[in-house]
């Protein structure tokens, strides 16, 4: 198997070092696009754009700065490549008399890299290769085949436990849209713009806050909403911890790994998706029941109007903040925030469970600091 990109001189690396078009090497050699993924950089575009047109074999290494994962150069590999960066020899004894030189690299049959073959052709004119490469991921690691609907492969799949938690937590890039989860008509219930959590549900927190504002002291009802709000952290934080990451404490059969996929396996398999940020309504009514009538089985009406508004409207603005997380442009507090939480996605799955504060991970020694290792299943 094979693959063929051109080769690119220094200068013309060097010329991609802005917003539009930013690229990057790799061990003085490989070029990447990272352009796509600017706005996806836990640190911000801007530490990107700095080397910009560069080589970041270093700071890519660096401990003081940040020290990558595993995931993070796979994701380069499997997406961002487009080409070969010239070494001075090549630049004068190739380019400097042929304009269209690629380099074919050659691949085993376990998809390992094993050869660069330098030709003389015509260089592609696509060189946008903003994704993972789905034929070439599915060869490599034999899991998903991206180009299928996802559920059905996981439920008929044979893989182990340690398999499946280790594939899950190497992200992957689908590109524009959404992979198919289910390819039938259940497909519209698996995808969920940010923007209709808080369009469906603030209402009903107003009306079931209302309902104790109108029949309780005020004081009395904001102290109860803000102990829902409270309560909200800690339930966000277990729900995370103990429901979304059962992990390596899966039943070892292929409806678990079904169901969990189905919960938060994807969304780690596929961090960047953006319409499977947030809760799905049909999921979000199934996990709220339990609650719903849990609360209002310990607490007077009232007052359970209350707490229960509260943690409704925690809810709400954390699948709103874990959504810009992802793909906003965030003031400092939340920029932090956000660093926080895409390292538990790309740097330690096993730490950070916190989405709208790290308060509870400090309190229950989950915190990810950014000098811990990346844990993998092996």
């Amino acid at each position: 198997m094979s693959k063929t990109l051109p080769l690119i001189s220094k200068s013309a690396l060097a010329k991609h070092a802005t917003q539009k078009s930013c690229y990057v090497s790799l061990y003085n050699r490989k070029i990447y696009d990272v352009t796509p993924f600017l706005e996806e950089h836990p640190a911000g575009p801007e530490l990107i754009l700095e080397y910009g047109g560069k080589d970041i074999t270093k700071i890519l290494a660096d401990p003081i700065s940040h020290t990558h994962s595993e995931a993070a150069y796979e994701m380069l590999d499997d997406g961002m490549l487009v080409g070969y960066l010239a070494t001075p020899e090549e630049e004068e004894e190739l380019l400097s008399k042929h304009k269209d030189i690629t380099v074919k690299f050659e691949y085993d049959e376990e998809g390992m890299h094993t050869e660069d073959i330098t030709e003389f052709g015509e260089i592609p004119e696509d060189l946008d290769h903003i994704k993972t490469d789905h034929r070439d991921d599915f060869v490599k690691h034999k899991f998903l085949d991206l180009d299928k609907p996802l559920i059905m492969q996981v439920l008929r799949g044979n893989f182990t436990r340690e398999f499946y938690i280790d594939q899950i937590h190497r992200p992957r890039h689908y590109g524009k849209g959404s992979a198919p989860l289910f390819g039938n008509f259940l497909e519209p219930l698996s995808v969920t713009p940010w923007y209709v959590v808080p369009t469906l549900w603030t209402p009903c927190a107003l009306y079931v806050f209302s309902i104790a504002l109108r029949n309780m002291n005020t004081i009395g009802a904001f102290a109860f909403y803000a102990l829902g709000l409270f309560v909200w952290t800690l339930i966000e934080y277990c729900l995370h911890r103990f429901l979304f990451h059962l992990d390596n404490n899966l039943p070892e059969n292929n409806i678990a790994f079904t169901l969990h996929f189905l919960m938060h396996g994807v969304h780690h398999y596929l961090p960047m998706d953006r319409l499977r940020l947030v809760m799905p309504p049909a999921l979000f009514i199934i996990l709220c029941t339990p609650f719903y009538k849990l609360v209002f089985a310990l607490l007077p009406y009232y007052w359970a109007c209350a707490g229960f508004a509260g943690g409704f409207s925690g809810y709400i603005m954390y699948d709103v903040t874990h959504y810009m997380l992802h793909h906003a442009k965030l003031p400092k507090y939340f920029q932090d925030l956000k660093t926080y939480h895409l390292e538990h996605h790309y740097k330690n799955y096993q730490l950070g469970f916190g989405v709208t504060s790290k308060f509870w991970d400090r309190v229950f020694g989950t915190y990810l600091n950014p000098d811990d290792v990346f844990q993998k299943t092996n």
